[in-house]
C-alpha cells in the first residue's frame, strides 16, 4: 500500500469501467483523484454511456478508501472545459502529479456512417491529446502521463470495409496515432524527468465490450448473438484462454506507471493483452 501516496491524479472517463477502476486502485494506493466524465450518451456509439450517478458512485468508492476526490462533468472534445475541470481540481487538491487519458468510445459495426470514424477520432484521439495538454501546465518535472491505448493500436493496417466498419477503423487509427504521440512526447519531456507511457489492453470486461454491436462484430454468423455467443469469439483473440481482461488488470499497469517505481520508464507501450499481439505475430 502507499505506492502513490499523496499524489494527485486526473482521470478522464472516470465514471465507470476502466476509468473507475483506475481511480479506485490509485486511491487504494494513496492518491487523490480528479475524476472527469461526460456523463451523457454519445449517439453514434449505440450503447449507453456513463451517467452522473455512475460518477457519484466512483466518488463514493474513492472516498471509501479514505482519499479525496473532485468530480467534474466535461467533454474531452472541449479543450476549454477540460482546462477548467483540471484547474478546479488542482485548486481544490493542491497539485497534479499525473494524468490518465482514458475516455473513449467504440462505435463498431457495419452499416455506420462516416461519422462513426470522425466522432471516434474526436473523442479517442483529439480528446486524449486535449486531456494531456490541459494537464501539462499543472504537471511538475518528474510527473507521469499515461495514455490508455488498445491492442488494436499495435496492429498494423488502416482498416477497410470489414465487419468493424468506419468506427472500427477510427478506433484503430486513433490508438495507432496515440502510440506514436506517446513516443514523440516522451522525447520532448524526457529532460524534465516527466514520463509518458501507454497501456494497451485487449478486450476488457466493460460496457464498451458488452454491447450488441460488439457482439455482432465478433459473431457475424449469428443474427442476434448473446454475450455467451460473443465470448467464444472473444476467446479466439487472445493466446491465453480468456475472453477478456478485467479493468483491474489494466489498473495495476496504470498504478505502476503513475508510481515512482517506473521513474525511468518512458515511451513504453505496455501490453495487457493476454498474448493477443504475439498470437498475431506482433
Amino acid at each position: 500500500m502507499g505506492r502513490v501516496a499523496d499524489k494527485v491524479v486526473a482521470i478522464t472517463g472516470a465514471a465507470r469501467g476502466q476509468g473507475r477502476s483506475h481511480a479506485v486502485r490509485l486511491a487504494e494506493e494513496g492518491a487523490d483523484i480528479i475524476a472527469i466524465d461526460l456523463c451523457e450518451d454519445v449517439e453514434i456509439a449505440e450503447y449507453a454511456m456513463a451517467t452522473a450517478e455512475d460518477l457519484e458512485e466512483t466518488a463514493r468508492l474513492v472516498e471509501k478508501t479514505g482519499r479525496r476526490i473532485v468530480t467534474r462533468k466535461a467533454d474531452v472534445r472541449d479543450y476549454a472545459a477540460l482546462k477548467t475541470a483540471i484547474a478546479e481540481g488542482v485548486a481544490e487538491l493542491g497539485r497534479l502529479d499525473s494524468v490518465v487519458a482514458n475516455a473513449g468510445i467504440s462505435p463498431i459495426g457495419q452499416g455506420r456512417p462516416v461519422r462513426a470514424f470522425t466522432d471516434t477520432l474526436d473523442i479517442n484521439l483529439v480528446g486524449a491529446i486535449n486531456t494531456v495538454h490541459a494537464a501539462l501546465p499543472h504537471l511538475a518535472d518528474g510527473s507521469s502521463i499515461v495514455v490508455i491505448g488498445s491492442a488494436a493500436g499495435l496492429i498494423p493496417g488502416r482498416g477497410g470495409n470489414g465487419p468493424e466498419g468506419p468506427g472500427g477503423a477510427g478506433y484503430s487509427f486513433s490508438k495507432q496515432t496515440l502510440a506514436e504521440y506517446v513516443n514523440t512526447l516522451a522525447l520532448q519531456l524526457a529532460q524534465s524527468g516527466t514520463r509518458v507511457n501507454a497501456v494497451h489492453p485487449t478486450n476488457c470486461n466493460t460496457a464498451m465490450l458488452h454491447s450488441a454491436p460488439m457482439y455482432r462484430t465478433f459473431r457475424p454468423d449469428l443474427e442476434e448473438p448473446t454475450r455467451e455467443d460473443a465470448e467464444l469469439g472473444f476467446v479466439a483473440f487472445q493466446a491465453m484462454p480468456i475472453p477478456y481482461v478485467e479493468p483491474s488488470d489494466v489498473s495495476h499497469a496504470v498504478t505502476y506507471l503513475v508510481s515512482d517505481e517506473s521513474r525511468y520508464v518512458t515511451g513504453l507501450q505496455l501490453k495487457v493483452d493476454g498474448g493477443a499481439l504475439v498470437k498475431l505475430g506482433f
